[in-house]
């Protein structure tokens, strides 16, 4: 080291205290982080803290010793926009993020255009899957349509010590767990069931002399699918960070045998009380009088939740509820004091629950249950370290844990069961899962036709509305609902 070079350290190093005092601040605060996630290789990078306040030797803000006005302009936000950017991300990464309710999944508790401040620490936070993302999007860019992050270097899961467990009811905020393949021009059903559907109906069509299995199906309809590139589009991988987020509320926990019997839940074969938001649809008959707009406003049915029957097209579905094809029939979610509300209405005559056969296909796909979206189960929720003797009924409910989530290899042949290569009746689970259901039961895609939410895809806890949206009405009509300012919206 020259003489001038030691002269410059001694200068650096005798800067005045308030230099030192913020460098031990940022130093603890840095420490404290690292001790909280538990990697301590990024202790490696002190130094580098403690340069930027005292010794620097990095020329950090290099460009301020320009004299170009227009230069030191730009650099001056391109250093503001780079540490927001920098703070953005290790804020959403590990305090909190905004979320917006996109569906009516949860209505009446969270409405559409609700926003919501979603927790990371509540839970405790994820150490990134992947680091190397763009802060605010959450896997593509808008309008360019490309990715926004790279897929390496991918880390282990790793959930850091949180406030708080999953508690039974709780509103959570977690990643899309079939949305690791995904076509990018229909994402609505999943990748699965579009499978699922392709796979049956092509086998259908070829006349099998056998009833073909769930395997044959789904490597049937992974093949029509990517040949069906101009419906379906670019098949791409996601990381389980990099997927969509989702917000349901938490009927089942670790450990839970759950059940529905008629729309109702069971957890260890005990009634669940519905929550006051819990909805269902209904076909409702008037004696020939039509329900006017405003009274299914007041009502607090919205316009994309309304529909009405077509005698002609529909006449089978009007004859199995039992109504006049000639009487307006209307199609709507109600809850129970919505209900009895409408029970009022003068000229309403009939009301019919929507029948079970409406929803469809549930979880899970082929596995040979009887089992629909308005009755279900018991089914056993997996808790880490719980020993399951492996059977034809129970394999298709937790195959997809022991050969996706959990990373093994999985074959049965003659009735015998091999993991990892090695022949097992049974088999010890390594994570928490969930059953995450919306309390719009039957406008909501939810565990029950896509099963369970593994532990490390829980993004974190809602914790208030802080600002809400009508898309029904305009901006001097209504459209800002102050009344739902700060609403609670973690229950």
């Amino acid at each position: 080291m020259t003489q001038e070079q030691s002269s410059t350290l001694k200068d650096r190093l005798s800067k005045a205290p308030k230099q030192w005092i913020k460098a031990l601040i940022w130093c603890v605060i840095y420490i404290l982080f690292i001790v909280w996630v538990g990697n301590f290789w990024w202790l490696l990078l002190l130094p580098v803290v403690f340069d930027a306040f005292v010794t620097k030797f990095i020329p950090w803000t290099w460009w301020k010793k320009s004299k170009n006005k227009t230069f030191l302009a730009i650099m001056g936000w391109v250093d503001a926009i780079v540490f927001a950017l920098v703070a953005v991300y290790f804020i959403n990464t590990y305090l909190f993020q905004n979320y917006q309710i996109p569906t009516s999944s949860l209505e009446k508790t969270l409405l559409v255009g609700d926003f919501l401040f979603v927790s990371k620490a509540s839970y405790g936070p994820r150490v990134p899957n992947t680091p190397l993302s763009f802060p605010l999007v959450q896997h593509t860019f808008p309008v360019i349509n490309t990715k926004s992050f790279l897929e390496k270097p991918q880390w282990e899961y790793k959930r850091l010590k949180g406030f708080a467990e999953i508690k039974r009811d709780d509103i959570v905020v977690f990643n899309f767990p079939t949305g690791d393949t995904v076509p990018v021009n229909k994402q609505n059903p999943d990748y699965y069931i579009s499978c699922y559907y392709e796979g049956y109906n092509s086998l259908r069509m070829s006349n099998q002399s056998h009833s073909p299995t769930i395997d044959e199906i789904m490597d049937a309809g992974r093949k029509v699918v990517r040949a069906k590139k101009h419906e379906y589009g670019e098949i791409v991988y996601r990381p389980v960070d990099r997927r969509e987020n989702y917000v349901k509320r938490c009927v089942g926990l670790p450990g839970d045998m759950f059940e529905i019997r008629n729309n109702k839940i069971f957890v260890n074969n005990t009634p669940q009380e519905n929550h006051s938001g819990i909805q269902f649809n209904y076909y409702v008959q008037t004696d020939g009088r039509v329900l006017s707009s405003e009274t299914l406003t007041k009502l607090g049915i919205s316009k994309e939740d309304r529909s009405m029957l077509n005698a002609q097209y529909e006449y089978n579905l009007i004859a199995y509820l039992g109504m006049e094809p000639a009487k307006p029939i209307y199609h709507f979610p109600l809850t129970d004091s919505m209900l009895e509300k409408i029970k009022k209405i003068q000229g309403v005559e009939r009301i019919s629950i929507e029948p079970y056969e409406m929803g469809g296909d549930v979880f899970p796909l082929g596995g040979n249950k009887d089992w629909n979206r308005d009755n279900m189960g018991p089914i056993y929720i997996p808790k880490k370290g719980a020993t399951l003797k492996l059977s034809k009924y129970n394999l298709p409910i937790y195959e997809r844990i022991i050969r996706v989530y959990e990373h093994n290899t999985l074959v049965e042949k003659d009735g015998k069961f091999f993991i990892n290569d090695v022949e097992t009746e049974h088999y010890t689970f390594k994570m928490d899962y969930y059953w995450m259901m919306g309390d719009n039961r039957h406008n909501s895609a939810d565990s029950r036709y896509w099963g369970f939410v593994p532990e490390d895809h829980i993004v974190g806890r809602p914790v208030l509305v802080w600002l809400s949206l009508d898309k029904d009405k305009g901006w001097f009509n209504g459209k800002i609902r102050f009344n739902r300012f700060f609403k609670d919206a973690s229950r």
